[in-house]
């Protein structure tokens, strides 16, 4: 069993940043894939980024490309999100979840997910 936890989030004005970390209790194996997803009150989680393990190939949804930033230390068996220039449109829930085994040729956007983090609230001012 996986335990992950985030941490970083806030309330921040418009125009901001924050940095979301997402800490794994047992390092993830060289084919795991570690996501970020959101969800606003009302509305359907929707995928933010991704980010597989061993060679760092990196995914993000349209609205955060260019803005958002996904990474990982394998040192400290963490991934970060890096947010800049937020919006009101960036305010939700914020997960970071674990899949168990890359999948070639299809989209971390359509993976199920195996370990599911908590969740850390992310607020932007307008």
């Amino acid at each position: 069993q996986v335990q992950l936890v985030e941490s970083g989030g806030g309330l921040v004005q418009t125009g901001g940043s924050l940095r979301l970390s997402c800490a794994a209790s047992g390092r993830t194996i060289s084919n795991d894939v570690v996501g970020w997803f959101r969800q606003a009150p009302g509305k359907e989680r929707e995928f933010v980024a991704a980010i597989t393990w061993s060679i760092a190939i990196k995914y993000y949804a349209d609205s955060v490309k260019g803005r958002f930033t996904i990474s990982r230390d394998n040192t400290k068996n963490t991934v970060y999100l890096q947010m800049n220039s937020l919006k009101p449109e960036d305010t939700a829930v914020y997960y970071c979840a674990v899949s168990r085994a890359r999948r070639i040729g299809v989209h971390p956007s359509e993976y199920e997910y195996d370990y599911w983090g908590q969740g850390t609230q992310i607020t932007v001012s307008s």
